[in-house]
This record gives structure tokens, sequence and C-alpha cells, in this order.
């Protein structure tokens, strides 16, 4: 368990960069599995013996990012496929 491998202090300062990196996100932020995958990044960090409130917020803005620019991607439209010169210039002749 989580609260068996952490001192006191480094699990107050896990879970202050955890709402840090969730305040960063317009929306979401609630949502359980964006909270476990930001927590899950500042746990890995804090398992690599990054302790710190600093490292610790770092991470979890990382994840953050990760999350609105895996986001955005999702949401770019597709790009429209071009139309050759060729149906461009019938459609002019016709008009």
């Amino acid at each position: 368990m989580v609260t068996e491998r952490f001192d006191s202090r480094t699990l107050a300062n896990m879970e202050v960069a955890l709402e840090l990196a969730c305040k960063t996100l317009a929306t979401g932020a609630e949502e359980h599995r964006i909270r476990r995958y930001i927590a899950g990044k500042i746990l890995k960090c804090a398992d690599g013996g990054n302790k710190t409130l600093g490292g610790l917020t770092k991470a979890g803005l990382a994840a953050a990012t990760e999350l609105c620019a895996a986001s955005a991607l999702r949401r770019r439209p597709r790009p429209r496929p071009e139309r050759s010169k060729r149906a461009t210039n019938n459609e002019t002749n016709v008009r």
C-alpha cells in the first residue's frame, strides 16, 4: 500500500502535487481515470527517489500536459482531401 511505502511528508507532497496538476486541466480533472493517471506518474517519480514537492509537482504537470496533448490530437479535425484541379476547373466552367 502507498501509505506504507512513504513517510507522511512525502504523502503530503504527493497529494499537493496531484491537486496542482489537476487544477491545470480545463475539464475532466475530477474524472477518476485522469486523476489515477497523474497519480501514477507522481508515484513513479517518488519511487525513483524524487520526493520533493517540486519534483513531484513537475511529474504531475508533465502528466497533465501529456493528457492535454492526447486530448487535442483526438479532437483535431481530419484534413479534407484536396480537390483535383480538373474538378475545380470543371466546376468553374459549368457556372
